[in-house]
């Protein structure tokens, strides 16, 4: 992960074009992803207005101990079984139903179930796909594509002078797309974008060799590597320039 939010070379400009940009009508596409954008930020507890301090922003994005488990636990389980005994279906059924159990847990104590029925619903169209194919490996594909997807879009919006990073933040706080007039914001959206395309991009650098060389244990162990411990980091850079750009107003 890139923690460069700084930087102000030539290759800023697409960023830093004039402010000349015709003020976007009301229900705009940029509003609407914007504020869908900024929902799932505010849901996940990454709200710059709340003052939070940056170890529980953090802690939040990451969903505390229960959304680490069920992050890791299911990819543990079935590179650390399939390692030892190269039994496919019995390491995939062990991942999809730690996974299942995680979402059930949820559904009995009626708490929020998007991030734990999103991963079981993964977990088992990897697992499926793995089946169909008989290639252990293909159980991450899947992250592949996701991967692929979230890069691309940061560094197409980045490029485009509409970083998805900038878009969530000005519906945060409250002023829509207003922070493109501002060469400081701008800069630093852009660059914050292509730090979380660089992250996306380098897992599928050095993930997708262990994929085509079918090194299971290999691709697992380093899927998990830059998983959450390159994540947290860099929501931790995120969100300290965005307060930066958003000091707390003086009481």
């Amino acid at each position: 992960m890139s923690d460069d939010s700084r930087s102000e070379d030539a290759s800023a400009a697409p960023a830093d074009s004039p402010s000349t940009t015709p003020p976007e009508a009301p229900g705009s596409a940029s509003e609407i992803l914007g504020a869908a954008l900024g929902g799932a930020a505010r849901r996940a507890g990454l709200d710059p207005a709340e003052g939070k301090s940056t170890g529980h922003v953090v802690w939040s994005a990451m969903g505390g101990w229960r959304g680490i488990l069920e992050s890791v636990l299911p990819s543990l389980a079935f590179v650390v079984l399939f390692t030892i005994t190269k039994e496919l279906v019995l390491s995939l059924g062990v991942s999809v139903g730690i996974a299942a159990v995680f979402t059930a847990v949820r559904l009995i104590q009626r708490q929020p179930v998007t991030a734990a029925l999103g991963g079981l619903i993964a977990t088992v169209a990897a697992a499926a796909l793995s089946l169909w194919t008989g290639r252990a490996a293909d159980n991450f594909l899947w992250g592949f594509v996701t991967n692929g997807v979230y890069g691309t879009a940061f560094l197409v919006s980045a490029l485009v002078g509409w970083p998805l990073i900038g878009l969530a933040v000005g519906f945060l706080m409250g002023e829509g797309t207003a922070w493109r007039a501002d060469r400081r914001k701008r800069r630093a959206f852009f660059w914050l974008s292509i730090a979380w395309a660089g992250l996306f991009a380098a897992r599928l650098v050095v993930q997708l060799p262990l994929y085509f060389a079918n090194d299971v244990t290999a691709l697992g162990t380093l899927k998990l590597v830059m998983g959450l411990p390159l994540f947290a980091p860099l929501v931790a850079v995120t969100w300290l320039a965005v307060r930066a750009l958003y000091p707390p107003a003086p009481k």
